[in-house]
């Protein structure tokens, strides 16, 4: 039953808008922005647990000596402190000792450090948008170039394959004379060499169709699953309506500014002091007595000495100064890098505007002249035909006739193509493929070129 339904799926033309919107849903670029905006959507909420008071629970057992000396060790994190008076000698007989613990820590203010933070999470979250928002616009326009460039390679096959028709017609008159004696066998030579060519140019076109249907499976996910794609649209082309958003790229360079502009808000708010309500409370319990005397048993297993605290702790880095300024320095340097970047990529995309146009008005004007150079050749091919079925003219100016018809018919074909093509990169250029996807689905047919130029 899948395989059936497989099989008529892949009979149903399918239209650029269903090869776009198959791209953006399996395309791997895709999906991978997609999870990128989930992950800045998650860092919003980490940024958001600093305003949650911190609980820290603690609990220990231990069996270890007593001795004790008076005098002041640094910080450090190898000997385990001690507690009690000290000691006159050394005594290796060991106690139990326990411990448990609760500290509970809230940041009350902090003179906008944690919003700042907040904001910088927010702006990763809108750049990560724009990204993704990129890429689909690349994704489709790179989906909608593939599937036009399928359907030029079909439009080459149809032009190859009534090449080979006129020229198998040749070889069929030019045999039946010479058996007549009113033609050289040369000629027949001729006609099925010039037929050989003709089906070599079949089988490169339909080469080229194989390779445009693979790129073209790169994006949809749709590989060794071939998709007949149906007639091209027609030459009735419009002109679309210029975009009024802003483009996808430049709107991700804008967030990208916005982002590295709240970082450096956050770097401006971490040079300040922090303060911490504290409270504690905790319970030990040891088996050594103030006299130097030790108790023995389980004693100091559980703990059996309670106390609480309650407090206000404010820290200040006072040294952290040069490094912050130096960040910032850096930030402030990657904004002007960013702002730069912005203003270039406007550039190119009003010269790639540009050069769009250009090329869909040249493409516009070499339409109008082909149905003149079609109809011309046509002439000239039937002309010679009857001149050498009147032992008058040559093969090879039948030969030279038919590939002009060729060529003019292959150039009528693409022009179409040339033409939406043309009509896709102003779109890509403008931002905005909607309206160009909307027209594509909506005119098809095979229309005559350069009518309604």
């Amino acid at each position: 039953m899948t395989s059936v339904l497989l099989l008529l799926l892949a009979q149903q033309p399918m239209s650029m808008s269903e090869a776009v919107n198959q791209a953006l849903t399996h395309y791997a670029a895709v999906n991978v922005s997609d999870e990128q905006v989930r992950a800045a959507a998650a860092a919003i909420s980490l940024a958001r647990t600093n305003y949650l008071p911190r609980a820290d629970f603690y609990g220990q057992v231990n069996r270890a000596s007593r001795n004790n000396v008076f005098g002041l060790m640094l910080p450090q994190s190898t000997l385990p402190s001690i507690s009690g008076p000290p000691r006159p000698e050394n005594d290796m007989a060991s106690v139990w000792g326990s411990a448990v613990g609760l500290q509970v820590s809230w940041e009350p203010f902090d003179l906008g450090l944690r919003k700042a933070l907040v904001a910088s999470a927010e702006a990763g979250q809108r750049r990560s948008e724009a990204s993704l928002k990129r890429t689909r616009y690349e994704v489709a326009a790179l989906t909608a170039d593939a599937y036009l460039t399928v359907l030029a390679a079909q439009e080459t096959v149809v032009a190859a394959r009534a090449a080979v028709a006129r020229a198998t017609t040749l070889e069929q008159v030019a045999q039946a004379l010479a058996r007549a004696d009113l033609r050289p066998g040369a000629d027949a030579s001729r006609a099925k060499a010039e037929r050989s060519v003709a089906e070599t140019q079949v089988i490169q076109a339909e080469q080229a169709v194989a390779v445009a249907q693979a790129h073209l499976a790169q994006f949809t996910g749709a590989a060794g699953q071939a998709r007949h794609l149906g007639d091209p649209p027609g030459l009735v082309v419009p002109s679309l309506v210029t975009s009024r958003e802003a483009h996808p790229v430049v709107t991700e360079q804008a967030a990208v500014i916005d982002e590295v502009k709240a970082k450096q808000k956050a770097l401006d708010k971490s040079y300040a002091p922090k303060f911490a309500v504290q409270g504690a409370t905790y319970a030990r319990g040891t088996g050594a007595v103030a006299d130097g005397t030790t108790l023995g048993g389980a004693n100091g297993l559980g703990p059996n000495i309670m106390n609480y605290a309650l407090g206000l702790t404010v820290t200040f880095p006072a040294m952290a100064q040069p490094a912050i300024r130096a960040e910032q320095s850096a930030q402030a340097a990657r904004e002007r890098a960013e702002a730069a970047r912005l203003k270039q990529l406007q550039q190119d995309l009003a010269a790639q505007q540009a050069q769009a146009q250009a090329r869909l008005d040249g493409a516009r004007r070499t339409a109008a002249q082909l149905p003149v150079q079609l109809e011309a050749a046509q002439m000239t091919l039937n002309q010679a035909t009857a001149r050498y079925r009147a032992g008058l003219g040559l093969i090879t100016e039948v030969a030279e006739a038919q590939r002009l018809v060729a060529q003019a018919e292959s150039d009528m074909a693409l022009v179409r193509l040339a033409i939406w093509r043309g009509l896709l990169q102003v779109a890509t250029a403008q931002g905005d493929l909607r309206p160009f996807l909307t027209e594509t689905d909506a005119r098809p047919g095979r229309d005559t070129p350069g009518r309604d130029q």
